[in-house]
């Protein structure tokens, strides 16, 4: 879900340039790995780099169509009008984190490492009970928007776009996590001409522009 937008934008122009109809479905991460894992029939995928190369080790997809496209932060953010908590630094971030009545992250690579990092601070089990975890494939920015949860953390790209948010900021570089997102050809692509060559068109100079404005870094 993290490259959702930048996809969708960089498809269409890909689209138009190549004449090759693209249709690009966006869903989270879990489940689009378990999908294809079970064989589903798609010629690109899109995740995070572990679960790619998981899948590459599986005979899913091909190694050699591999292609490094973006890389991505977490981000902050509370609903809109909000008090607007200090992050500026990992003890302010902690105590953020502390004070906040609820707190939700998604199921993907920035859940994975806030569960970790609030291990390391020693405070997990004395804020579980406040977690609010966003099911796979909806936005963490949707439940603070709607007032469910007090502090959200998600991927810069899926905050920048939500409507109802203040979006508080990047983590603090000494506890930032940057994921980066990989693209590869499914092995059972009928199309892997068409499917490199979009790859290839994702991860070129000529896609920065749109890469970097929706809140991402070109890998």
């Amino acid at each position: 879900m993290a490259t959702r937008e930048v996809l969708a934008e960089l498809a269409a122009q890909f689209q138009r340039q190549s004449d090759c109809a693209v249709l690009l479905e966006s869903a989270g991460g879990v489940d689009v790995a378990k999908r294809v894992a079970a064989g589903e029939a798609v010629d690109v995928v899109v995740l995070a780099a572990k679960t790619i190369d998981d899948l590459i080790a599986a005979g899913r997809l091909s190694a050699a169509s591999r292609a490094d496209i973006v890389k991505s932060g977490i981000a902050v953010a509370v609903r809109a009008g909000a008090p607007v908590p200090d992050i500026g630094s990992a003890e302010a971030l902690k105590r953020a984190v502390l004070q906040a009545a609820t707190i939700s992250y998604s199921t993907g690579p920035s859940g994975v490492y806030l569960v970790g990092l609030f291990e390391r601070w020693d405070i997990y089990d004395q804020i579980k009970p406040r977690i609010v975890q966003a099911p796979p494939g909806v936005p963490v920015g949707c439940l603070v928007a709607r007032g469910e949860v007090e502090l959200g953390f998600q991927q810069l790209s899926e905050l920048i776009n939500l409507p109802g948010i203040t979006l508080v900021g990047p983590m603090p570089p000494e506890l930032q996590s940057i994921t980066t997102f990989t693209g590869a050809v499914s092995c059972a692509s009928g199309q892997t001409g068409a499917a490199t060559a979009l790859l290839a068109f994702l991860a070129s100079p000529q896609s920065a522009a749109v890469i970097v404005r929706q809140g991402l870094q070109p890998a």
